[in-house]
């Protein structure tokens, strides 16, 4: 069928007596894969944040274990909306420093100024610009949205921390016993090894590891049921090596920016046909550790 031409018109919605923030909000949150960050959900929105103010929409990429904090304006870019959406990405990450945090800021005019300052901070904070056009055509309008600025390839910390610590039964009841017996599977990896036994060390978004007390997550396990898989993320100085071998072996791998960490996503049967490279990772890793 072929395509039939048609006339748009740029509106803006700062100026629109129907169109306001508000609807532009129920607009993302009805489906946030509008902005183009990928398979991402709706976690909050206008979330009250320490020290006064609010985030406008707080969107998760659970695949990623990645958080956006996203502040939305219409019209152009100003000092006060910069300011803010730093601020409340500085905010979650501290909160929840287990996973990676990436501001985001939306707005009709994405002015050169902006984009010129937040070049300075290239490499020190996460941040993603998207311009929104809004486009009438005939009795319809269309929300276009386009990534103007893009610097997340940043650093990712060393040590994975939480502030909320729950159980095995709270696992259990998240993960089911086949991905907590993979993590159980892991453990003896991980105990054969180690000079002082580990046991896993349940928070809310991943269990690492613990020993008399002492908690040093040189690895973590986070269980995905609606996957199946376990993610087992690792510290080695070698990580980039030891993920190209894992990437061979066909194992799903995600890499970190510094290559020091990286993570494999394992199924049961990925633990069965993969179990002397794992143990050879592990070994590894823990003589790093240990060292």
């Amino acid at each position: 069928m072929a395509l039939t031409f048609v006339q748009h018109k740029k509106i803006s919605l700062r100026k629109h007596p129907d169109y306001n923030e508000a609807w532009l909000h129920e607009r993302i949150c009805e489906d946030p894969s509008i902005l183009g960050l990928g398979e991402i959900r709706l976690l909050d929105r206008e979330r009250s944040c320490s020290g006064g103010g609010r985030l406008d929409l707080l969107l998760l990429d659970e695949d990623n274990e990645r958080r956006y904090e996203v502040e939305v304006m219409l019209g152009a870019t100003d000092p006060s909306h910069m300011i803010r959406t730093i601020e409340y990405w500085d905010i979650e990450r501290r909160r929840y420093p287990a996973y990676e945090h990436i501001a985001v800021l939306i707005a009709e005019d994405v002015t050169a100024r902006f984009l010129n300052v937040m070049s300075l901070f290239s490499g020190s904070i996460p941040l993603i610009a998207i311009q929104l056009d809004a486009l009438q055509v005939g009795e319809q309008i269309v929300l276009n949205f386009v990534q103007v600025l893009d610097q997340t390839d940043l650093r990712v910390d060393d040590t994975i921390v939480d502030i909320e610590q729950k159980d095995r039964p709270y696992w259990e009841k998240m993960a089911g016993q086949p991905l907590m017996q993979l993590c159980d599977q892991v453990m003896e990896l991980i105990n054969e090894e180690t000079r002082q036994p580990q046991e896993l060390n349940y928070m809310q978004s991943y269990m690492g590891l613990r020993s008399n007390g002492v908690v040093k997550n040189f690895v973590s396990l986070s269980p995905k049921r609606t996957k199946n898989i376990v993610h087992v993320s690792f510290l080695n100085s070698r990580g980039s090596s030891w993920s190209d071998r894992f990437e061979e072996a066909g194992v799903s791998v995600r890499t970190y920016p510094r290559g020091k960490r990286f993570r494999i996503s394992l199924t049961p049967k990925d633990f069965t046909t993969h179990q002397d490279l794992l143990r050879d990772m592990i070994v590894d890793t823990v003589k790093e550790f240990e060292g």
